[in-house]
């Protein structure tokens, strides 16, 4: 099948769940086909589960969901050894980061620790059990949510660990025709009971590897390159962001061309993703922050001040 056909309709079978919400549909498949992993920060209720159900059940992958409560142990996360008296051997019992799709909900309320047993699997897609590596399936993608409303109890996430995020995104209240399609769907049951996979996780892995080939021209590498480097040098940033966010919007941005049925990258691309992906990865000063400058708006400026190639 068509790799644009195959995309298309992914995103129309995630809609029958998620409506009136393209622009983060394809931004999840965009970190997706990136092999990296995305954070949502928004308010209970706007579907970031059902998100995340219909994307595995769309790939015919599996979906784990991990609560995030405060008493959670990383071995609650990556799995245990368990003695097996028959064999007289140490067995694993792994744990639900093993799967294809994982909705780590609210991860800014365990513990520093746990958070980290997380973190390490996202960045080298394996667990150590008991001195034990195991590889994690691939694909292996986390969606991590957090309520940006809600501070008593929670443990927020060090800079450099969201920096381990690839994207991060909030879905946002539906529109008033949105929100009654919604209720319309779901008058004769849950839309996403009756979803049916449109791919397989085979056709995903070779969708990963066409984002390698996506050309980006020497001129848009220098935009990038530009564009991060202000975020070091800006009055109102503290903290600028690494290299790790100039590989990620090259990455991304090459899924991106993908998604638009492009074989390279264009300026626009990265002008569209640049606050998703480096709004988290700056620190703005304290400032900045009293007069009430947010992170997208700084991002904004640079953006502005940049000359964009033709």
């Amino acid at each position: 099948m068509d790799p644009h056909e195959i995309i298309a309709q992914l995103v129309q079978n995630i809609e029958r769940v998620i409506v009136g919400k393209t622009t983060a549909i394809k931004l999840c498949l965009a970190a997706l086909l990136s092999q990296g992993h995305i954070l949502i920060e928004d308010v209970p209720g706007l579907g970031k589960t059902m998100l995340a159900r219909a994307l595995a059940a769309s790939i015919s992958g599996t979906f784990r969901r991990i609560q995030f409560t405060p008493d959670l142990l990383p071995s609650d996360v990556t799995g245990v050894s368990i003695y097996n008296q028959k064999t007289q051997e140490f067995e694993p019992r792994t744990g639900p980061v093993f799967s294809h799709i994982v909705l780590a909900d609210e991860i800014n309320r365990t513990t520093p620790r746990t958070q980290s047993g997380l973190l390490e699997a996202m960045q080298e897609g394996r667990v150590t059990i008991d001195g034990v590596t195991y590889k994690l399936p691939q694909p292996f993608f986390v969606m991590a949510t957090q309520n940006p409303i809600e501070f008593h109890g929670t443990y927020p996430l060090p800079e450099a660990q969201l920096d381990r995020f690839l994207l991060k995104i909030n879905i946002g209240y539906p529109s008033e025709q949105a929100e009654t399609a919604i209720l319309e769907r779901q008058l004769k049951g849950q839309p996403i009971d009756q979803l049916e996979p449109v791919t397989d996780l085979a056709q995903i892995l070779h969708l990963q590897r066409l984002v390698t080939d996506i050309y980006v021209s020497p001129d848009v590498l220098n935009f990038i390159t530009k564009v991060v480097r202000l975020t070091r040098s800006h009055p109102d940033i503290a903290l600028g962001a690494s290299p790790r966010g100039s590989l990620a919007l090259t990455n991304v941005g090459r899924a991106v061309a993908l998604l638009e049925h492009r074989d390279y990258v264009m300026p626009e691309d990265i002008k569209f993703l640049a606050p998703f992906v480096l709004s988290h990865r700056i620190l703005l000063k304290a400032e900045a922050e009293v007069e009430g400058k947010l992170r997208e708006q700084v991002i904004s400026e640079i953006l502005h001040s940049v000359a964009v190639p033709m």
